[in-house]
């Protein structure tokens, strides 16, 4: 039975493919800043644990409790909404933290055990935002654009030691917690100056007939971490898929 750790689960697509990965026989290890059992099932195949990617401890000691895993899924992550120039700095280096450096230190952390094993496998979760530019979301389309090359820089890394990297692409899902779980930290971004844009490009939103859902998102995890045909990127969700191909 493999085991796969999964970042961010306390909600969305975390949570999501917590539950996709336990039905199909896997061993997981659910991680979240502050662990909570609400939504995930008992089962003597699941452990939840604490776990805050931008602090170096608390990955260190969440890795030793889980012990040896196969799969590492980086989901967690922070969304924003907001004009480049009202976006404080501090909320720039915070998106930063979570979405860039807190992927990059999780990779860190795992790659001596999947060395020593010479095997594993390390999934990272962008955005549908690094396939085609999207306004309002400059801040937040940097920190994944830049997992992205980090992702096929470290697959070539890290190939002699047969260990995988691949990239999961979720579309935008409303049902999410991308806004829900920042809206304090999006307070202020949207100005006088940009909020007719802004309501032009909300509407336009709405007029979106095929949203990505969570299950969507688990699916592609899925897929990623049992491919054999070396496939590097898996766009999640109807919108997804269609960007990757326009």
């Amino acid at each position: 039975m493999k085991t796969v750790l999964i970042t961010g689960c306390s909600s969305g697509y975390g949570r999501e493919t917590a539950l996709y990965f336990l039905a199909k026989g896997w061993k997981v290890i659910a991680t979240m800043r502050t662990p909570c059992t609400a939504g995930l099932p008992q089962s003597e195949h699941l452990k939840v644990l604490a776990l805050d990617v931008t602090q170096a401890e608390s990955i260190k000691a969440a890795l030793e409790e889980a012990g040896p895993i196969d799969v590492l899924v980086n989901n967690a992550g922070i969304g924003l909404f907001g004009a480049c120039e009202a976006t404080p700095m501090t909320t720039v280096r915070e998106v930063f933290e979570t979405n860039t450096f807190g992927m990059i230190a999780m990779a860190q952390a795992v790659i001596p055990q999947f060395r020593a094993q010479k095997s594993g496998l390390i999934i990272n979760l962008t955005s549908s935002a690094v396939l085609m530019p999207m306004p309002l979301v400059a801040v937040y389309t940097a920190s994944k654009t830049a997992i992205e090359g980090f992702s096929s820089s470290l697959a070539l890394e890290l190939k002699p030691f047969g260990i995988e990297v691949k990239l999961v692409q979720p579309g935008y899902g409303p049902t999410t917690n991308f806004t829900s779980n920042g809206t304090e930290r999006m307070q202020g971004l949207i100005t006088a100056d940009y909020a007719d844009y802004a309501h032009s490009v909300f509407a336009a939103f709405t007029q979106v007939q095929q949203f990505t859902k969570e299950l969507d998102v688990a699916e592609a995890v899925f897929r990623a971490a049992t491919d054999q045909s070396g496939q590097q990127r898996f766009p999640a969700g109807a919108d997804a898929m269609a960007l990757s191909m326009a």
